[in-house]
């Protein structure tokens, strides 16, 4: 389901501006770092933090600026580098049907690749202003806390939903909370509107996050590009999983028997049954309701500009893809 911020009047237009700002920001005297800088970019992608983050910029009834798009491409840029982390970190192999950094170029490079989009975004924030620039700063702080509090809980069976949901919106929510409100800076709208962009993605990202977490159990490998549950097989312990603990009785006792360590093909594929046989991935999407309520308040706030009915649509669109 193409979501509605990709189908507002222009868009395209918009997404072409965005892509060319991003192939433009890695560019280096150094052709070999720009072709590592640039590999995950040319994988492609929906760009949904600088799309956002053009949208907000339109709220006020104006088109997107330069700076915006700019604003955009930095949380893209960020996003991407803490990829290139992420499977330095998980050792993964494949990334957008492409083969990752690590895997292609080595780890070292991937790490230094990463820390260099994180420096390209930072550079693009400061020509900004001081404020955008404090909030990537400040951003990308919350993607490290939301990380390790992932790490600290890694085969955790009694790990608790505060600690999911802190983890989430530092490493997803935060970043789309914080597109929406550099969106907003940029384009020199009030402080209420500001704030209330910055409510929607947060909320936004929330949902984001728990849908993606729910697929991991119920899509199919070829869906995935992945076996599902794979979460689970690397010790990563999601809301359903949490909530299908939580409930108790002999399905609760037998996961969390099988949960703990590293998981064998059979024991994946049993772990995925009890889940998805449960009320757990249920459980999930009604808090994943929630947060699309949290963002349909926020909308309430933003004035009546042809945006806003998108930007109201999209988590629900977003949340019907696994509802």
């Amino acid at each position: 389901m193409t979501s509605p911020l990709l189908q507002i009047t222009g868009m395209d237009d918009d997404r072409a501006r965005i892509e060319a700002a991003m192939r433009a920001a890695v560019v280096t005297s150094d052709d070999y770092l720009t072709e590592i800088a640039s590999h995950l970019i040319v994988a492609g992608g929906k760009r949904l933090r600088p799309v956002l983050a053009v949208v907000a910029g339109q709220v006020g009834g104006a088109a997107a600026t330069d700076d915006v798009v700019q604003g955009g491409v930095a949380c893209e840029l960020v996003h991407l580098g803490s990829l290139y982390h992420d499977d330095v970190m998980d050792e993964a192999e494949v990334r957008r049907s492409v083969e990752t950094v690590n895997a292609r170029w080595g780890n070292l490079q991937a790490i230094l690749a990463g820390d260099f989009l994180l420096s390209r975004a930072s550079e693009i924030a400061a020509s900004l202003g001081t404020e955008v620039a404090g909030l990537l700063a400040r951003t990308i702080g919350w993607l490290c806390e939301g990380q390790i509090e992932e790490l600290r809980h890694t085969y955790d069976i009694g790990r608790v939903e505060d600690s999911y949901l802190r983890s989430i919106h530092g490493k997803t929510a935060s970043l789309y909370g914080t597109a929406a409100r550099i969106g907003g800076i940029v384009a020199g709208l009030d402080r209420d509107r500001i704030d209330a962009l910055t409510d929607f993605g947060n909320a936004y990202g929330m949902v984001f996050q728990i849908v993606d977490d729910v697929l991991d159990l119920t899509a199919t490998a070829e869906q995935l590009g992945k076996p599902a549950g794979h979460d689970m097989e690397e010790g990563v312990y999601t809301l359903p999983v949490i909530r299908t603990i939580e409930a108790g009785g002999s399905a609760s006792a037998e996961l969390s028997d099988l949960l703990g360590k590293p998981l064998d093909a059979a024991e994946r594929d049993k772990a995925l049954a009890i889940v998805r046989t449960g009320d757990g991935i249920a459980s999930a999407l009604d808090t994943a309701q929630r947060f699309v309520d949290e963002a349909a308040t926020a909308c309430d706030r933003l004035g009546d500009a042809e945006v806003v009915s998108a930007l109201r649509a999209a988590p629900a669109s977003l949340l019907a893809t696994v509802a």
